[in-house]
């Protein structure tokens, strides 16, 4: 298992293992791949990313005793989490052109909305909204971008069991400091 970028290089950015320089064409498998070693909250969950493209991705919380409630329903502590890493993980599909001049990415503040209770297997469906995506790709070095995203929760007969609501803020990688002499 790899360890969090952000503790390997953390005056850099913290989504450059992500980036693959001089491809044309983002590679959204590599992404995947990757998005699903680097949180090791997510890993010991069990938590796995099954796609993701520059419109969503989608995270698969497992069909497991220990992830639920005393009711037998999937805890609000694992949709959140599996909502969380698939918001992570839509930024990073939707700004993959420019993920490693991104420095990092805070969830600033989020809403939670259940509807019903989710049994078995539930799926997190994100996207970041474009605006912001497109402000995040034309953005100055140091720069800093409010944007918002959303992930549906759907259980395993793919009815909508709520909807997680996040506002982020992202920071670009700043200009190199040149020493004065």
């Amino acid at each position: 298992m790899l360890s969090n970028p952000s503790l390997l290089a953390p005056q850099e950015s913290a989504f450059a293992a992500f980036a693959r320089p001089g491809a044309v064409v983002p590679d959204f498998e590599h992404i995947r791949r990757l998005a699903n070693q680097i949180v090791p909250f997510g890993a010991f969950v069990g938590v796995e990313v099954t796609e993701v493209d520059a419109e969503h991705a989608v995270v698969e919380i497992p069909d497991r005793a220990e992830l639920t409630n005393q009711l037998g329903t999937v805890h609000a502590g694992a949709q959140f989490l599996a909502a969380d890493i698939a918001g992570a993980c839509a930024f990073v599909g939707a700004t993959a052109e420019r993920i490693a001049d991104v420095a990092w990415l805070v969830v600033r503040d989020s809403w939670a909305s259940f509807r019903r209770p989710g049994k078995g297997l539930v799926r997190a469906v994100a996207t970041v909204e474009e605006r912001g995506a497109r402000r995040v790709l034309a953005a100055g070095q140091g720069e800093r971008i409010e944007l918002d995203g959303r992930a549906a929760l759907h259980d395993a007969a793919g009815a909508q069991i709520g909807v997680i609501r996040f506002a982020y803020v992202a920071e670009m990688v700043a200009a190199p400091q040149v020493p004065t002499p």
